[in-house]
């Protein structure tokens, strides 16, 4: 049977599961955490609820429907995903997990942290995706901000590319088993320096570390940053999809807040059934 993996458990990423378990698809839906939907404390623009309810409960409700259906829930941390020999495979804290198609519906993309120069020098060195532009960095230093998995994850991908690689956690404790190569900075970031490009990371304590480029992998990985490395098109911070919200990558579906327009659970939860049908005909040739 074909496996579909969707990224991402919130109102897109359920829809679409229950729609494609009701097909006779065995989807597996990776997530972490609920999102901003679960941190909403009134919703009362939703159809059919008399009375306001909270995201929580909401979420609640569309796991247990998308359980009783059949839908595999893995809560863990995806990490990435990349082509394989036949289809994709997904990176995670845990286990990989092979994919016939792919839906994307980890909402919308988290804000980069308030540093001074990030935004002031996006595309000039600054850069969210290092399978995308680690060429542009051939045999140069280079930064990547970020503690977690995701953080480790990109410097990898850059280590065998550039001369050299430094974590910068920005003040946290610095993540277990990293591997040979890679650099750590600790302390707090004040600002990214320079003109019309990248040239050096200042820390509070007023040191500085030369750099040729930073990579932001804050927090985790979010869809439009798994839709850069699989070469899908995106316009901002958003994924372009067509009506069926297919990617220009087949076999790549999105769905919810990654693609931009209403940020509403209706449009996600519409958005979501509609990834689910165009991929299970896809699936099914």
């Amino acid at each position: 049977m074909a496996n579909l993996i969707i990224i991402g458990g919130g109102p897109a990423g359920l829809s679409a599961s229950i729609y494609a378990a009701r097909a006779g698809l065995k989807p597996t839906v990776l997530y972490q955490g609920g999102g901003a939907l679960e941190k909403t404390d009134k919703i009362e623009n939703y159809f059919g609820f008399a009375q306001p309810v909270t995201g929580a409960h909401l979420l609640d409700e569309g796991r247990a429907q998308a359980e009783r259906l059949g839908v595999t829930l893995t809560e863990t941390e995806v990490t990435g995903a990349e082509y394989a020999e036949k289809g994709f495979v997904v990176k995670t804290t845990g286990q990989p997990y092979e994919a016939d198609a792919i839906i994307l519906a980890t909402g919308a993309p988290r804000s980069a942290p308030k540093i001074p120069g990030i935004a002031e020098l996006e595309g000039r060195g600054v850069s969210y995706c290092a399978i995308c532009d680690a060429f542009f960095y051939r045999g140069k230093s280079v930064a990547v901000l970020g503690q977690g998995e995701y953080a480790v994850e990109e410097a990898k991908t850059l280590l065998p590319v550039v001369s050299s690689v430094t974590l910068l956690t920005n003040g946290a404790e610095p993540p277990a088993g990293l591997p040979d190569g890679i650099s750590v900075e600790t302390r707090p970031v004040a600002r990214v320096a320079g003109e019309d490009k990248v040239s050096a990371i200042e820390f509070q304590d007023g040191a500085t570390l030369a750099a040729d480029g930073l990579f932001i992998a804050y927090g985790t990985a979010g869809s439009t940053d798994f839709a850069r490395k699989l070469g899908a098109m995106t316009e901002g911070r958003s994924i372009t999809v067509d009506g069926k919200m297919m990617t220009n990558v087949p076999g790549l579906f999105a769905a919810g807040d990654c693609t931009g327009g209403l940020l509403q659970v209706a449009k996600a939860v519409s958005d979501g059934a509609i990834a689910a049908m165009s991929a299970i005909k896809y699936l099914r040739g």
